[in-house]
């Protein structure tokens, strides 16, 4: 279990994180992401395109896309790397386990 360290008196001390979903989060789906560096930290927005809907090859193709912002947070440099590191981990963990899967197929 990831622990967090707390310092009490001087000296520092490591406790367990129990982590909390609220049932109030709603889940999302996002196809487009959009990083802006502001000073010291990094705003990371999450987008869901949905297409216009088109019944009939006719029917007029839109000019643009729109991107709704469905989450949007931001992280300090510091922090930063250790979220990209575990991104990465779990991504090599992801591929590592299709790849065995389409080897056994």
């Amino acid at each position: 279990m990831p622990k967090k360290k707390k310092e009490v008196t001087g000296k520092a001390i490591t406790l367990p994180i129990k982590w909390n979903i609220s049932e109030a989060i709603i889940t999302r789906f996002a196809s487009n992401i959009l990083i802006q560096t502001i000073e010291n930290e990094f705003k990371i927005s999450f987008f869901e395109i949905n297409p216009a809907i088109r019944l009939a090859p006719s029917d007029k193709i839109p000019s643009e896309v729109r991107a709704d912002c469905v989450a949007s947070i931001i992280v300090t440099a510091n922090r930063l790397p250790s979220f990209i590191t575990a991104l990465q981990k779990h991504l090599d963990t992801f591929n590592e386990i299709k790849k065995k899967a389409l080897e056994k197929s």
